[in-house]
């Protein structure tokens, strides 16, 4: 532990002092007019370091360039053909770019609308469409983004395929906003984002952009703790096909073909995709089956663009959501409990089938050198359900009255049962953009309907309950609408100012629970989040701090919790401050937040109306911490890098709820000032990278995640230690040789088979006058690989 903190203080802290000269430039168009608000991007030996826009005169200059480092300057403009120059600063240069009319529109708008610029004063981390290649091996969305800073993944499966999870500064997927260009994704009722059901999604995305904490205004689900905003929408002006084959530990496959038109005809281009994963699990009989395709065709012109996105995923999971028992885990780590309440052998189709069809309709429009416009219309169309064999079922429990047989009255029955979810969700997401060379408008929002089903049937039972009957059918609705506004204002080359206002409608009406058919909900909500902030740029530094306040409705469960205990909303206080540096040797930044809830929802015990957990709104809590990034390149073949975060998460008080099964009773236990569950003080990771070959690249990956408690009481006993791993991975590519390109990817995971559990559950309860702790665990794998073989046609 000491030597990882060591090595990423040594990454975080390295100072280089090296020769400085200046580039500058004058931007114009084909007529020799000068060209204010141009983007102008400064890449230093192949990382991003500044970008700044071209005054009234069309001129930009960067200063403090380091000297014999090798440059790539971009040019970028609405409407406009990009200009690319490359060279090494040797000494002061100064650039005359004529920049041509397009005979298209390339630029993605719906992804500008909702992503944090540059410029703008919030906290994110980028991730390229190289990256994503190097990550995407079949493996789930988070853990694509597992060495990103803050960042905790976990899989039901143990191995990252079929059901994962992510949290980012602790807070969990419901929390967290996800878009898919520009389209929300969370689920409406439960607000979570199902990455399974977008199985092989990241060979479609371009580019990846995590925001921490509440970031800038977008749409769907209010963000939490993270935004991710996931863009497929580029376009491929050449032809292009792919065949992506892996191979791994527990029979794991991922097969993609992926091809592309180009453009034909100067207007018209066509991708698509077709990929199968399939993996027997780590966990017992915890295997996954999944298949999705991706279909884009698109029409571009000078200033129009029309895109239409058809992507679907179909999984069948066997379930593996129950944890194993902590009594369990040092004998029976992959041991599941799912299917086991059949006798003999478990039930084999104890699974769970969901299918999910996106439609997405975007259209771009220039309408001015400064105006542009960009609507989007989508349709999300869910349906499945999960398959169970459940034991001694009441009959009073589906509605039923008891069986009288033989002059015996029968009060349960074995039975196997089907809960349905069967929804449609649907609206539009619209911006407005204003760009000139010192100001940026973009005012925008979106409109959603959810109209969703849930219904169960008992397929088979031993007696007393006739085949496929319903015993529950309930509907809900949802409507969201939002309208904000954006204002990014430049005051001079170093300076930016940045005001963000949103207003957010919710109306939530559901039709009774499964274990409340009476309780009918209508509730509405109004929220007014404002954000403000700054930026400072001079010198290979970026400075910046802002505020922001959120709020959240309940999700689902929430509401269930009774006519006479329903929650009321969260809301959330964030603050940033964030330096970085960069130059051609080396990086480092940190960012310091402060993230202040009132009225958290929070499981405390507490029994509900019906029987059930929910959580309960506590009046005070806040995460507090700070991320240190830092890079360095050592020689031309080795580099570094790794990011660290350190933070308090505290609940200032509540009362936890623990049940008595001695007096079928609860015990009330007050805490202060106690860990806010799945939250780690410390997580980390790193990436040392070297290239001893031409078209080789060996990386050494390593993550660290501290101690995180299962609820909210610090106690030891009910939590997950904290654990090290170590994984390598090595990319050999040939070039020309049969094929365009072969990429090949093998990566061993958990080196030093290291047990470690990311996620888990505890129930605390009293019997026979003692305090039991019984916890569950969901154990990832130990050394495990994947074989990747990519070739470019």
């Amino acid at each position: 532990m000491k030597k990882f903190l060591g090595t990423i203080a040594a990454f975080v802290l390295a100072v280089t002092t090296f020769a400085q000269i200046t580039v500058s430039g004058i931007v114009t168009d084909k007529n020799n007019k000068a060209l204010q608000g141009v983007t102008v991007t400064l890449s230093i030996n192949g990382k991003k370091e500044r970008t700044s826009l071209t005054n009234t005169g069309g001129a930009f200059e960067f200063t403090n360039v380091a000297a014999n480092s090798t440059c790539k300057l971009v040019t970028q403009y609405v409407g406009l053909q990009a200009v690319t120059e490359n060279f090494t600063a040797l000494a002061n240069r100064q650039f005359s770019i004529v920049m041509q009319e397009l005979a298209y529109l390339l630029e993605p708008l719906e992804v500008k609308a909702v992503r944090a610029s540059e410029r703008s004063p919030f906290t994110k981390t980028d991730l390229g469409k190289d990256q994503i290649v190097k990550l995407n091996q079949g493996q789930d969305i988070p853990f694509l983004l597992n060495q990103t800073p803050s960042v905790v993944v976990n899989s039901d499966a143990g191995n990252g395929v079929g059901y994962t999870g992510i949290r980012i500064r602790g807070t969990d997927g419901t929390r967290i906003n996800v878009t898919l260009n520009g389209i929300p994704y969370n689920d409406a009722e439960s607000q979570g984002s199902f990455f399974v059901d977008l199985p092989d999604f990241a060979s479609s995305v371009n580019s990846i952009q995590v925001q921490r904490g509440v970031g800038t205004s977008t749409n769907g689900s209010g963000a939490f703790g993270a935004t991710i905003n996931m863009s497929t929408n580029e376009f491929n002006e050449k032809a292009y096909a792919e065949a992506n084959n892996s191979f791994g530990s527990f029979n794991t496959w991922k097969n993609t073909v992926k091809a592309g038109t180009g453009l034909v005809n100067d207007h018209f281009t066509f991708d698509a995709r077709l990929s199968r994963v399939s993996s027997d699990g780590y966990i017992d009989r915890a295997a996954s089956s999944l298949q999705s395709f991706y279909f884009s065709p698109a029409y571009t012109s000078k200033k129009t663009s029309v895109r239409l996105n058809v992507f679907s995923g179909k999984e069948r999971t066997y379930q593996a959501w129950y944890g194993v028992p902590e009594a369990l885990l040092s004998t029976n780590r992959t041991y599941n409990p799912a299917g086991t309440e059949k006798a003999g052998e478990p039930y084999n189709n104890q699974t769970d089938n969901y299918q999910q069809d996106h439609y997405q309709l975007f259209f771009n429009q220039v309408l001015s050198d400064n105006w542009s416009l960009n609507i989007a219309s989508f349709l999300t169309r869910g349906k499945g359900y999960y398959e169970e064999y459940k034991a001694e079922q009441g009959f009073e429990n589906y509605g039923l009255t008891n069986p009288v047989i033989g002059g015996d009255t029968i009060t349960n029955t074995d039975l196997v049962r089907d809960r349905w979810l069967d929804n449609y969700f649907y609206g539009q997401v619209f911006s407005v953009q204003y760009k000139k060379a010192k100001d940026e408008l973009t005012v925008g929002g979106s409109w959603t309907k959810y109209d969703g089903k849930h219904y169960g049937d008992v397929i088979w039972a031993n007696l007393g309950i006739p085949k496929d009957y319903r015993y529950y059918n309930l509907t809900a609705y949802k409507s969201d609408a939002n309208v904000y506004a954006k204002w990014l204002h430049q005051f001079n080359p170093n300076w930016n100012i940045f005001t963000d206002v949103q207003y957010r409608r919710v109306q939530h009406t559901m039709n009774g629970f499964k274990d409340n058919p009476g309780l009918l909900i209508n509730r509405k909500f109004n929220f007014l989040n404002p954000k403000a902030g700054f930026s400072y740029f001079n010198n290979g530094y970026r400075i910046y701090a802002s505020y922001a306040l959120a709020h959240r409705e309940p999700n689902r469960d929430d509401f269930e919790a009774g006519a006479t205990e329903q929650p009321t909303y969260e809301t959330l206080h964030d603050a940033e401050l964030g330096v970085e540096k960069k130059n051609r040797q080396y990086s480092w930044g940190a960012t310091f937040y402060y993230m202040y809830y009132n009225n958290q929802l929070v499981l405390t015990g507490k029994i509900n109306d019906v029987g059930s957990y929910t959580r309960i709104n506590v009046p005070s809590s806040y995460r507090m911490g700070v991320e240190l990034q830092g890079g360095v390149v050592l020689t031309n073949w080795l580099n570094a890098n790794a990011n660290v975060t350190l933070s308090n998460n505290k609940i200032k008080s509540f009362t936890e709820y623990i049940d008595n099964w001695d007096d079928g009773k609860q015990q009330a236990v007050e805490h202060s000032n106690t860990d806010i569950s799945f939250s780690p003080a410390i997580t980390g990771s790193g990436n040392i990278t070297l290239t001893p070959v031409k078209n080789a690249e060996l990386s050494l990956l390593s993550k660290y995640v501290g101690r995180q408690y299962m609820d909210n009481t610090q106690n030891k006993a009910r939590s997950l230690d904290a654990y090290y791993l170590q994984d390598v991975r090595a990319i050999y590519t040939i070039n020309n040789m049969l094929f365009k390109q072969w990429n090949i990817i093998f990566q061993v995971n958990n080196v030093f088979n290291k047990k470690y559990e990311p996620n888990g559950y505890t129930y605390a309860y009293y019997y026979e006058g003692a305090l039991i702790n019984d916890n569950y665990y969901y154990p990832m794998a130990g050394t495990n690989f994947m074989l990747s073989v990519n070739i470019k046609l």
